[in-house]
């Protein structure tokens, strides 16, 4: 290989001591001490590989190559670094650390990219702390919503107390946006988070696009009661409710066998939530996902008309908030030939497979094409300390990721 393995694995071997977990875990939250710490660690790597480093106004920490010729629109690489609070050492580190080893062996083998390279690693793409993920990526093309710096953590601390705290100026946003056009295309690595390269014993694999998530949140509202006086018959039980729901949900994501829909029910809260008392109201979030949009728009309605049944049936009304909508993103033709095209090189027949789990790329994919490079992870396990990929494979996708920005700079425009 013309990367550097042994360096790669030191890489990560230091970065897993930020924010360290247990043996094999990691909490590293966004816009904190700890994840400031990791960008500086980051950082001096990009710095070594001959890149400038700033941090944005976005929270975003960012190395710059700069090209023979700064004009042309910027060849992007990278992920994140903040983790989920129950998280592994990989997931999101594996782009920003296989970006930057392929810039390092970029300068090392004395090539001078005409167009200018960023490494990035994105603010808050997990989402956690303040219940809104893609923040940096969103940010960067000026893609966010009305009211996310008034959102809060669990200290009540705002987002916007947050960039603040962490350097970084609100007001300021602008000066870190990107003029439109101004990105040739991005590319990311990452581990697939999922079992179907294990299952094909495969070490790499070339991503088709990223599932559409939508996200709801339900409401169902009954009547409280003592729950030794009320006869059954009478009851409008909230939580009854609810558990048919998420029966529902189950029933529509599966009627297709192996399509790679998926619904989940992540959080429930029932209110007065007393063991001797009837529930009266239960709110529920709902993660419904599809690379098919078609399909998953046919899901959702089936969804709708089951949750309306269900309150019918018990004597319950709701409410149906939408918390997130995106269709499926795929990757651009030519920039899945070209990695496919690395991975040959390599003998290494690299599956095509889609991404369930959404990433900084979707932000991307809206303003410039992207491409994502998988890297096998054991047992699929992911947003878990168990999380797992080996160093061999991801040695293996920092060459891909490295052949692939080649050719990428040797193509004309």
């Amino acid at each position: 290989m013309t990367i550097n393995a042994a360096r790669l694995q030191s890489h990560f071997e230091a970065m897993s001591e930020i924010g360290k977990l247990g043996e094999t875990g990691t909490c590293r939250p966004t816009m904190t001490s700890i994840e400031k710490q990791a960008f500086e660690l980051a950082a001096s790597w990009m710095q070594d590989a001959g890149m400038t480093t700033r941090i944005d106004n976005f929270g975003n920490l960012v190395g710059k190559l700069e090209g023979m010729n700064p004009e042309l629109p910027v060849l992007m690489l990278g992920s994140h670094l903040d983790s989920q609070p129950y998280g592994g050492r990989f997931d999101g580190v594996a782009g920003v650390l296989g970006a930057i080893e392929a810039i390092t062996t970029l300068t090392e083998q004395g090539i001078k990219p005409q167009r200018t390279i960023e490494v990035v690693s994105f603010a808050d793409e997990e989402g956690w702390r303040f219940n809104k993920g893609l923040f940096g990526s969103r940010g960067i093309l000026g893609r966010l919503e009305d009211g996310e710096l008034d959102r809060t953590d669990k200290d009540g601390i705002t987002r916007r107390q947050a960039l603040i705290d962490f350097g970084c100026d609100p007001e300021k946003f602008r000066e870190s946006e990107y003029a439109p056009g101004s990105i040739y295309c991005f590319l990311e690595l990452h581990i697939e988070q999922g079992p179907v390269l294990e299952l094909a014993n495969k070490p790499i694999g070339v991503v088709s696009g990223i599932s559409g998530p939508l996200w709801l949140t339900v409401k169902l509202k009954g009547m409280a009661g003592h729950a030794g006086s009320v006869p059954m018959h009478m009851r409008k039980d909230a939580l009854v409710g609810a558990a048919e729901v998420i029966v529902a949900l189950h029933e529509i994501a599966t009627q297709v066998i192996y399509a790679p829909t998926v619904g989940t029910v992540g959080t429930i809260n029932v209110f007065p939530a007393s063991r001797n008392i009837i529930p009266e109201e239960v709110s529920f979030t709902i993660d419904l996902r599809d690379i098919d949009l078609e399909r998953r728009n046919r899901y959702e309605a089936q969804l709708r008309g089951m949750i309306d049944a269900i309150c019918i049936k018990h004597h319950l009304t709701n409410t149906i908030t939408e918390d997130w909508n995106s269709e499926p993103r795929y990757c651009a033709s030519w920039m899945k030939d070209i990695i496919s095209k690395q991975c040959d090189k390599l003998d290494l027949d690299a599956p095509e497979l889609m991404s369930g789990p959404f990433h900084d790329s979707m932000a991307l994919s809206y303003v410039t094409d992207y491409a994502m490079i998988f890297v096998r992870c054991k047992d699929g396990i992911s947003h878990n300390p168990l999380e797992f990929a080996s160093y061999e494979d991801l040695s293996l996708g920092a060459e891909v990721l490295y052949g692939t920005v080649l050719e990428v700079l040797g193509r004309e425009g």
